[in-house]
């Protein structure tokens, strides 16, 4: 598996370290289920978080894993669409829904890695030859409410 990006260590330091914990596990079960994805890494307003993408392009991450000062949200941009049996999404958008992760355990729950599969099987995945996964800073923002 790829080593996290300097940036995104440096990006989490404000956070405790039960939160940057959790980013690295829900990490390695994104990139366990889609190694071939690229991360997109940002430094935003209210949270760090990296989006995962086969074709590099934002718009087509089809999850994220995003840390807050109390714990980490795995998102799901078409999160309406997955399959949810257990009942894990939370969220009211058209679209995307979110698991809160505020404990390892959390993600020991097989239906969180269902979710994850369910995500990849429907995401959008390039045409012709994809170019070699990467981990990338997309954006630093420069006002924050997050931890700084």
């Amino acid at each position: 598996m790829k080593p996290l990006h300097p940036d995104h260590i440096r990006f989490l330091k404000p956070y405790g370290p039960t939160v940057k914990a959790l980013v690295i596990a829900a990490r390695r079960i994104v990139l366990e289920e889609a190694p071939d994805a690229h991360e997109l890494i940002y430094d935003a307003y209210s949270a760090v978080s990296a989006g995962y993408s086969f074709t590099g392009r934002p718009t087509d991450s089809f999850v994220y894993v995003a840390a807050y000062p109390k714990g980490v949200n795995i998102g799901f941009w078409d999160g309406t669409a997955l399959p949810d049996p257990d009942r894990l999404l939370e969220g009211t958008g058209k679209r995307s829904r979110h698991v809160k992760i505020r404990a390892a355990v959390d993600l020991e729950r097989p239906a969180v890695r269902d979710l994850i599969r369910a995500a990849i099987e429907i995401a959008e995945r390039p045409e012709g030859r994809a170019r070699k996964a990467e981990s990338v800073v997309r954006a630093v923002y420069p006002k924050r409410r997050r931890p700084a």
